[in-house]
């Protein structure tokens, strides 16, 4: 593998891994809090809590495992930082939805960017490893939609028994 392709690749991890993780996440949070009282407050706080709790841990989750495998530090630092921006970014993007629209056509709007975004990444993935990219894009949709299914599902039960 050249050095081009492998620094292309390096930037495609960093940014893919927190992003996704941050599009299912607050996805999962939003289709299961979405039905509460309160919803637009407990989401936006749902957000933000996760933003910074759950992505400093992913963060600093990739910080160690790349130490474990001898990265060099300049490339440890890139990996972390970019991945809790990029998670910053992307549920900054979830907040302002949440703020500037109603309730339901905040989720939904926050649903269809998310999905948009994952197939995008998905692709862009699958066509620098000149693969198909139906298949894996297909298959990540499955995946989070399978989490917004479940987490409203979870949300709704939680809320009719308490």
């Amino acid at each position: 593998m050249g050095e081009k392709t492998r620094k292309k690749r390096g930037y495609q991890t960093r940014f893919s891994f927190g992003s996704t993780s941050a599009i299912i996440t607050n996805l999962g949070l939003m289709a299961g809090l979405h039905s509460g009282v309160n919803a637009k407050l407990s989401i936006i706080s749902g957000i933000l809590v996760v933003a910074l709790a759950d992505n400093i841990s992913d963060s600093f989750g990739i910080h160690i495992f790349q130490e474990s495998q001898h990265v060099s530090k300049m490339e440890i630092w890139m990996s972390t930082l970019s991945n809790f921006l990029t998670r910053i970014f992307v549920s900054l993007a979830f907040i302002l939805l949440m703020i500037l629209l109603p309730l339901n056509p905040a989720v939904i709007s926050s649903i269809i960017l998310g999905l948009v975004l994952l197939a995008f990444i998905s692709y862009v993935i699958a066509k620098d490893e000149e693969k198909n990219p139906f298949l894996p894009v297909l298959t990540h949709i499955l995946i989070a939609v399978t989490v917004i299914i479940l987490s409203n599902l979870v949300g709704g039960f939680v809320l009719g028994k308490f």
